[in-house]
């Protein structure tokens, strides 16, 4: 809660007349934009996403049973590094219009009817295919959740597959397809990449521009609290969507629904549906990042990208760990008190999830900076060495506002792991005199190794990808994989951005492999 109540703070304590200034100049453009991005990238994502799980869960088309997994591996690649692919791929300099250019024998950029790639919907069509496996997942679970005697009764009723998609499968899918869209929209506010190598001007840019280039706090105070506005907003429409929509299955589950074989025709037409929203967010880039890598080997070997490389592992692993260990904390506490003080640690720390990097960023930053330097002062006074700023001066504040942000993954899988253990299996243990420090060491900790594992590996690589946060609280002369690429890319030189961007790829897929695989395991 500490970077809400800072950042409100530095909102309402500054006597300029900032939001006036604000209002009548850059505001309108910035929440439009804003606002425009985000709604169309969650429709955009929603679509694209719900489609996909009711295609491979309903029906046995060519392929679904890989397509069913490889949906998801365009998480893989952020927005902001598949922005930059587009760009260099699809741009007026870029080898597509050349050829396109030099087949129409166009000689000037008034003969070209291409469309400018630097635009809003390009912008929302790139968010879009990196976020949909997002909505997509979550929804897949839904629709596999439902019985298929709903969907028999309405076939014996006559009602087509697209009847039954609109008329049964959306409505009881909603409350899944609420959270899918929340978590894209919440995304989209926090992106800076992707607006920037587009050239938007959002919420997200107006905070970077205000505080870094017009050393405005206050003004960059304010726009965090219209974006913490918005997305609260968000949270409590999702919610309210969620309590008003509730299904319940009579008895014990009903069966799965047995998948339709479709027309031959019909069938190759939805594999090419589920290929191309793959081959667009996944491959289209990967391979753009290759063939520039390709490029110049030398680039591989260049200094800076190993220091990044380095600090990305150093930074991402010591979150991780701090993250986890605290969400194991905050669960045992919450499940062995949850009557008292312990239910209301859920809730409030994972807020930090919804909370965007460059908001964080800034509500961390004053504080911490005023701690280092009493805390700097206190040390002088008493021992004479100036041991300079311990948070704020290194990497240590951006490890603290990645434990902040990512905490909620690790509570979520850790704390559904817990609810999974037979109680009967501590009060055993308790009945022989075992402590409840020896209970979690030796049964429950065990029992929820494989949980830890992933969530060590789910937080370290959203580490890795998270660009606000480490853009606004690096030190000097620290970079990381995604701060290099921004910079790479912010100067168009898009050869020497490649090999940072392949790295974070990688990682993140070794990401969707065990998200994969722990979907399967829940499965069976």
């Amino acid at each position: 809660m500490l970077p809400i109540l800072v950042v409100m703070w530095l909102a309402v304590g500054d006597n300029r007349d900032v939001w006036s200034h604000l209002i009548s100049s850059t505001l309108p453009s910035y929440l439009r934009n804003s606002l425009v991005l985000g709604i169309g990238t969650a429709a955009v994502a929603g679509m694209i996403g719900v489609g996909a799980a009711w295609l491979v869960v309903n029906f046995r088309f060519p392929l679904s049973r890989v397509l069913e997994w490889v949906l998801l591996a365009p998480l893989a690649v952020p927005g902001w590094i598949a922005a930059f692919t587009f760009v260099e791929l699809l741009d007026y300099s870029g080898p597509v219009q050349r050829w396109i250019r030099g087949v129409m024998g166009w000689q000037t950029p008034a003969e070209s009817w291409l469309p400018d790639i630097r635009t809003m919907p390009f912008a929302i069509l790139v968010l879009s295919l990196s976020l949909y496996p997002y909505v997509y997942l979550i929804t897949r679970a839904a629709f596999l959740e439902q019985a298929a005697r709903t969907g028999e009764v309405a076939r014996t009723l006559g009602a087509s597959p697209f009847r039954r998609f609109y008329a049964l499968g959306m409505p009881m899918a909603r409350p899944a397809i609420a959270i899918g869209v929340a978590v894209v929209a919440m995304e989209v506010m926090n992106d800076l990449g992707t607006v920037t190598t587009f050239a938007i001007p959002t919420l997200t840019t107006g905070i970077f521009s205000l505080w870094l280039d017009g050393r405005n706090l206050a003004g960059a105070a304010q726009l965090s609290c219209l974006t913490l506005g918005i997305i609260l907003i968000l949270l409590m429409t999702e919610a309210l969507n969620r309590r008003r929509m509730r299904f319940w299955q009579s008895g014990k589950p009903g069966r799965p629904s047995e998948p339709m074989v479709p027309g031959r025709l019909s069938g190759w037409l939805m594999t090419l549906a589920c290929l191309l929203p793959v081959g667009l967010g996944f491959v289209l880039p990967v391979g753009v990042l290759i063939s520039l890598s390709a490029g110049d080997f030398t680039a591989w070997a260049d200094p800076g990208l190993i220091a990044a490389l380095a600090n990305s592992i150093f930074a991402g692993g010591a979150a991780a760990f701090i993250a986890v260990a605290g969400a194991i904390f905050i669960v045992l506490v919450a499940r062995m008190r949850p009557e008292g003080r312990g239910g209301m640690l859920l809730p409030i720390v994972t807020v930090g999830y919804g909370i965007p990097g460059a908001v964080l960023a800034l509500g961390l930053l004053i504080p911490i900076s005023a701690f280092d330097n009493a805390l700097a002062d206190l040390i002088v006074n008493l021992t004479g060495r100036d041991i300079g700023l311990l948070l704020s001066g290194s990497a240590g504040l951006i490890v603290l506002a990645y434990a902040i942000r990512f905490i909620a993954i690790p509570i979520g899988s850790l704390d559904s792991s817990y609810g999974g253990i037979s109680p009967s299996l501590p009060a055993a243990a308790r009945s022989l005199g075992a402590t409840e420090g020896r209970v979690f060491r030796r049964i429950q900790l065990p029992l929820m190794r494989r949980t830890i594992g992933t969530a060590l590996l789910l937080v370290f690589v959203d580490c890795v990808k998270e660009l606000p946060a480490t853009l606004f609280l690096r030190p000097f002369n620290f970079d990381t994989l995604a701060t290099r690429v921004f910079e790479k890319v912010s100067l168009e030189d898009y050869q020497a951005a490649a090999p940072a961007a392949l790295f974070v790829t990688l990682i993140s897929l070794c990401a969707v492999v065990v998200l994969i695989e722990a979907t399967r395991r829940a499965r069976t």
